[in-house]
């Protein structure tokens, strides 16, 4: 099922303020909070549905991107992040959306106190060519991560007898009032490390690293980032952060991108355009040979229709744009000035635009 705009999810515009987008987020999650819709998986449905959402829209970079390229920009499929949040992401995340509390407080602590600690995340900066950003492209890479070593034993934290949290009765004019605050020793996690190997650390960790395989979608664009969720850092007793993967574009030598369009400059010769010719020339996917009608102007733009970069957010392919340039040679034999300088009074070479004979102006905005 194609998933629902973000904003129509939340029930807001492109133009609504973070003020906004957290106020439409908190009334959905009051909702639809599976506290208060027990056993009833659609509300649980909405109620991640809601948090991814906000996970993006809340998020200034990552509304950005997903304002110019929607889903697809977000690294929607193969994995990534926006595949579909779980519960233990929301909360980790979102627990603070009500205010001091969390959820937990505002619904009488009915998932029991805890919030699940998550990992931190990784960064890594991936190149590619132009042929692999206008296909897509699997690509393996090495990463070290932090994960929790084999024969670690956790136990119940001591301070706070696995709740997460120190809750403290203070008297007030009012009367006793109870307050909650994450537990100093576990982290909120209510498990301390019982016994490790000697090779991991204080908290279980070991570094280790890993081949991962990453589904780029065709179409990325030089910055963009991808993220491949629980593929980071583990924390003991919690859920593994992200990986996040930076799109590093690797400039071609012949061909340049504009947009999903790709330019390449052809230079002919005067004897090429004179007389006509079939020229060989280089695309993305491959060498094509292209046709130069006789008469064919300098600056005149040719196009090879599908022969761009596939569209993140779909299976149009933009063009291949071929800007003709006619080679004036530096220098002449004698013979070849000759026959020039016979051919320099002719009616036939003077110049004669009519028209209609576009402009360069006129050319960029036909093609641009």
């Amino acid at each position: 099922m194609a998933k629902r705009d973000y904003y129509e999810v939340l029930g807001v515009s492109k133009s609504s303020s973070p003020e906004e987008i957290k106020k439409a987020y908190r009334k959905l999650a009051i909702q639809f909070h599976p506290d208060k819709n027990p056993d009833n998986p659609e509300a649980e449905e909405k109620f991640k549905e809601a948090a991814e959402a906000y996970e993006v829209l809340s998020n200034q970079e990552k509304r950005q991107r997903y304002d110019q390229f929607g889903h697809q920009g977000l690294g929607g499929n193969g994995g990534y992040s926006g595949g579909g949040m779980n519960m233990e992401d929301i909360f980790s995340q979102f627990g603070d959306i009500f205010g001091g509390g969390g959820f937990e407080s505002f619904f009488g602590g009915g998932r029991g106190g805890r919030r699940t600690k998550k990992g931190t995340n990784l960064r890594v900066k991936l190149k590619l060519n132009l042929k692999e950003i206008a296909n897509g492209v699997e690509k393996k890479i090495k990463v070290k991560r932090q994960i929790i070593a084999d024969g670690v034993t956790f136990k119940t934290c001591p301070s706070c007898q696995g709740a997460g949290q120190i809750k403290k009765v203070v008297n007030t004019m009012l009367g006793q009032m109870v307050s909650a605050s994450t537990c100093p020793t576990c982290g909120g996690n209510g498990q301390i490390v019982d016994k490790r190997p000697a090779e991991a650390d204080l908290r279980g960790l070991i570094l280790k690293e890993e081949v991962i395989s990453i589904n780029i979608p065709a179409g990325v664009a030089d910055g963009m980032q991808l993220s491949m969720s629980g593929k980071g850092n583990e924390t003991a007793g919690g859920i593994a952060g992200d990986l996040l993967i930076v799109i590093e574009e690797i400039e071609d030598e012949i061909l340049q991108r504009d947009g999903n369009n790709v330019v390449f400059d052809l230079y002919v010769s005067f004897i090429d355009v004179a007389l006509g010719s079939q020229i060989e020339v280089p695309t993305i996917d491959g060498k094509v040979k292209i046709k130069l009608d006789p008469g064919t102007q300098s600056g005149k733009i040719l196009r090879l229709k599908g022969k761009g970069i596939r569209d993140i957010n779909g299976y149009n392919r933009g063009d291949q744009l071929i800007h003709v340039n006619v080679w004036t040679p530096k220098q002449l034999s004698k013979e070849e000035r000759q026959i020039l300088e016979d051919l320099r009074d002719s009616e036939n070479f003077k110049p004669d635009p009519g028209k209609s004979e576009k402009s360069f102006f006129d050319k960029m905005k036909e093609f641009f």
